[in-house]
């Protein structure tokens, strides 16, 4: 496993690089936000650590940049902000998971596993059983092609994307929060569950529309999504 940590704590760097030591992950350390922004797009990487405060580029700005850029590679959030707005922030502008400091080096392992195994290049089936189609979406698992009315939308992260086809899978179906964390981030969240809420939310600004809103709120137990109504439960 091949880690860029972008982080200016000396302390902090020689912790995480000591336990990716004994892990057998090769990490490498930056400690300036725009070098490190470089690095990340100079090289393929398994995931990235950045760092919210960093000199020369916030964390925060590195992590929206690159996805705006189209950066397909799992981001972790190290931040020393453990309001719930700064940690939301923090997923709305792409991050997909968000450890607070202090943190012991297991959890972020806990953490890196997660995100990595979410991200993996599953076994690639045949077209026909990896292509998902309704009235509205089609969806290619195989090349994660999303197209909406025949129109392709470019702009889904990866987490993104596991999250609506989990819903095309399962139409109608209500799922709660921790259902849909346990079955589209596949972990034990330890963090926020709000997580659930940015994901869609950020879902929601790309592909629906107040006649279709395809994602519906089912108050007091979670989400589901219908393509067939237009109005929340």
């Amino acid at each position: 496993m091949k880690i860029l940590v972008i982080e200016d704590n000396e302390s902090v760097s020689s912790m995480i690089e000591l336990f990716f030591s004994k892990e057998g992950i090769k990490g490498e350390f930056v400690k300036d936000g725009l070098a490190g922004f470089n690095r990340a797009r100079e090289a393929e990487w398994d995931c990235l650590i950045v760092d919210w405060m960093l000199p020369g580029m916030d964390g925060v700005t590195i992590c929206r940049t690159l996805r705006q850029q189209g950066f397909p590679t799992p981001i972790i959030m190290l931040t020393a902000k453990d309001s719930e707005s700064d940690q939301v922030l923090g997923l709305e502008m792409g991050a997909d998971d968000y450890v607070t400091k202090p943190f012991s080096p297991l959890a972020l392992m806990a953490r890196i596993k997660a995100v990595t195994r979410r991200y993996a290049s599953p076994k690639k089936p045949p077209l026909e059983e990896g292509v998902l189609e309704t009235t509205h979406f089609k969806i290619n698992q195989n090349t994660r092609e999303v197209l909406l009315d025949g129109k392709p939308i470019h702009n889904l992260t990866p987490k993104e994307f596991d999250l609506l086809t989990h819903f095309v899978q399962h139409p109608k179906q209500v799922f709660s929060r921790e259902q849909l964390l346990d079955r589209v981030w596949g972990y034990d969240f330890y963090g926020d569950d709000r997580t659930v809420d940015v994901h869609i939310k950020r879902l929601r600004t790309k592909i629906a529309t107040d006649e279709q809103p395809f994602f519906h709120t089912v108050w007091g137990v979670g989400y589901r999504f219908d393509e067939t109504s237009g109005a929340d439960t």
